[in-house]
């Protein structure tokens, strides 16, 4: 009941599409409503390429019903128009549905993965290299499965750039405590926004080969590309064509999911990963342990099928898809630069260009006052900081140091999300107030 110096609380902490507007796709909420009803296959409301896919799907279901367990690795045809996807997106590299598992959005995926990964105890115990800043799924899980978090840092001065010598200078390093055996990448990045070039790829593929390191690739935002110049390039294609070597020997897992691109769909947790070179008894453990969590979620594996299996040119309903996919990535596009462009007129606020994903992650000067307060409050700087910002605008956003920076750098991660009106009242408000920030605390 206490007045606020807002009308509303904008939440632009968390990267969760529909719930600050995005409007569904159709075709896919079709087809899953289809699926979940299948008394609407009569209906003529519905185009019948959106009935070819459902009624394809519900065959692949136990007793035709979306309610029924699937296997454990998912739904055989799903799985099946997954390998047929990455085919055409790697332009013809081959993928097999026996090493595509569906997973309960790339979260549980990539905890799955880590879980096997894990061994040891004291020196020997498994060391994962995680980017920092990183998306926190990764130290939490880390920190669940008691391995040893080794961190490598993005060159925030070169776009967020990943290093092949700090990869090299944080495994040197790490090997006198624990055994690194994994190495995680985000690309395009979360919470930093970058795309890695063909290049900066190739050299992590060949420091992986020459280490012997386990490469997790977290590719959702592999429809999220919007700088000129910029092009989102798989791990598992560039590994094909870096040879034979690389490519029969280096062990990759790749993850996509329905919560981001233009999809935005979170809350149907439908994802898949990918898994290459894997041990014939390691894998058998992998689906051993998928087993004890029964299936992903059936509904988000019907939607994870219409993401890799989408309507094609021809088919009644493409026009349609097409121009509401182009419209919520062109939104994105916009949205992007409009950000760091405002960002950057910002006194004390740098903003690196958003190349990709759905976040900025503009760094900011903190005065030494404004430090010294913090400390009273027993409050990292920046979260005094969001603190205070959310306390006076109504605006949420994340602390960088929930991600991990250098030392004596602050940030603070926002999506991009909120419709361009009010992403630019969101912006003007983060202005203003940064501006007060340092006058009161000069």
């Amino acid at each position: 009941g206490i007045k606020k110096p807002f009308t509303e609380v904008i939440k632009a902490n968390i990267g969760d599409a529909h719930a600050m507007g995005q409007r569904p796709i159709t075709f896919l909420r079709q087809v899953v409503a289809l699926c979940t009803y299948p008394n609407l296959l009569d209906s003529p409301s519905f185009p019948e390429d959106a009935k070819k896919r459902a009624r394809r799907i519900l065959q692949g279901c136990g007793g035709n019903s979306l309610g029924s367990y699937s296997a454990s690795q998912g739904i055989n045809c799903i799985r099946e128009d997954v390998a047929s996807y990455i085919e055409r997106r790697d332009g013809g590299v081959p993928a097999d549905p026996d090493n595509i598992y569906l997973t309960t959005g790339a979260s549980d995926g990539i905890a799955t993965i880590l879980k096997i990964l894990v061994s040891g105890g004291g020196k020997s115990r498994t060391g994962v290299m995680i980017p920092i800043p990183q998306y926190p799924l990764y130290s939490a899980a880390i920190s669940e499965l008691d391995a040893i978090q080794v961190n490598y840092y993005l060159d925030e001065e070169n776009c967020w750039a990943l290093d092949v010598n700090e990869l090299r200078r944080s495994l040197t390093e790490a090997k006198a405590y624990c055994n690194p055996k994994v190495l995680c990448i985000i690309n395009p990045g979360n919470p930093t926004g970058q795309v890695q070039s063909r290049k900066c790829i190739e050299d992590v593929i060949h420091f992986a080969w020459e280490e012997k390191l386990f490469l997790l690739a977290d590719e959702v935002y592999q429809d999220n590309v919007y700088s000129e110049g910029c092009q989102f390039h798989s791990f598992k294609k560039i590994l094909y064509e870096m040879g034979p070597e690389y490519y029969n020997n280096v062990e990759l897992a790749s993850f996509h999911s329905t919560s981001k691109g233009y999809m935005g769909e979170c809350g149907y947790r439908g994802g898949y990963m990918e898994v290459i070179n894997l041990h014939p008894e390691i894998k058998g453990q992998l689906v051993k342990l998928l087993s004890v969590r029964l299936c992903p979620p059936v509904s988000g594996q019907a939607a994870m099928d219409i993401v890799v299996n989408p309507p094609i040119p021809g088919e009644e309903s493409y026009s349609q898809f097409i121009k509401e996919k182009e419209s919520v990535l062109n939104n994105l596009a916009q949205k992007a630069k409009l950000t760091e462009d405002m960002f950057n007129k910002v006194p004390g606020i740098h903003c690196n260009p958003l190349q990709g994903a759905m976040y900025a992650f503009p760094r900011i000067f903190i005065p030494s006052k404004a430090i010294e307060e913090a400390k009273v409050h027993k409050m990292a700087p920046d979260m005094f900081y969001c603190m205070k910002l959310l306390e006076e605008t109504g605006i949420c956003v994340v602390p960088g140091s929930g991600f991990g920076q250098r030392e004596g750098t602050y940030h603070f991660r926002m999506t991009i999300l909120p419709p361009v009106e009010k992403l630019k009242i969101l912006l003007e408000k983060v202005k203003d107030f940064h501006i007060k920030f340092l006058e009161k605390y000069a």
